[in-house]
């Protein structure tokens, strides 16, 4: 019999799953029915109890959510990296491919990024992410190289994101696919795509520079 690792809750209208963390322990992923924005924590070692993330909104997902994710999926296998599709009401959770290795849910370098690009009302801000990340464009003698070879727009993107990821985090052993896993995260605040205007700026940088 095949255990699933996805859980479906009864507190809120969501499903639940425990991921490794980088520096130890267990994490959890509470996924809202009808939200872009996960919930996450991870769980105290002392308590057992859910430590949730800093810009977690609370208004979404509760402390008594957490805690009864933490009790249904005591006992259950990690998830591992794969899609949970959510369908209204139900769910189903596709396997990962077995060439894909576990990438565990970085709750410490979320939060740093979560810092980095809170505005003053206190939510993540689209406006910040892409202008810091358009300066670095601007300012970057690797993408100016990159420019001038007519690289794709993609493979500058990717450099951009992962050298200040990597930066704000501290964290400069983080994988690529870590930094997509995060990326991913914030991305799901905004169903536009949270590098939209990085991307535009990209484009047309590479359209001046074939002139």
């Amino acid at each position: 019999m095949i255990r699933t690792s996805v859980v479906e809750l009864t507190t809120i209208p969501a499903v639940a799953y425990r991921q490794k963390l980088p520096a130890g322990g267990s994490g959890i992923t509470v996924c809202r029915y009808g939200e872009k924005q996960v919930g996450l924590a991870s769980i105290s070692t002392r308590s057992g109890k859910a430590i949730p993330a800093e810009n977690n909104p609370a208004e979404l997902y509760p402390a008594e959510a957490f805690a009864e994710a933490i009790e249904l999926t005591r006992g259950l296998p990690y998830k591992k990296l794969g899609k949970v599709t959510m369908l209204k009401k139900s769910f189903k959770e596709q396997e990962p491919k077995a060439e894909e290795e576990e990438i565990p849910v970085d709750l410490a370098a979320y939060d740093k990024l979560a810092a980095k690009y809170t505005d003053k009302t206190g939510k993540l801000s689209y406006e910040l992410i892409n202008k810091d990340l358009i300066k670095f464009l601007k300012s970057s003698s690797v993408v100016r190289g990159l420019i001038a070879e007519q690289a794709s727009a993609a493979k500058i993107k990717n450099y951009i994101v992962g050298v200040k990821v990597r930066d704000v985090t501290g964290n400069k052993d983080l994988t690529d696919k870590q930094v997509k896993q995060l990326t991913d995260m914030l991305d799901n605040v905004y169903p536009k795509g949270v590098f939209k205007e990085l991307n535009d700026e990209i484009r047309k940088t590479l359209g001046k520079a074939k002139q």
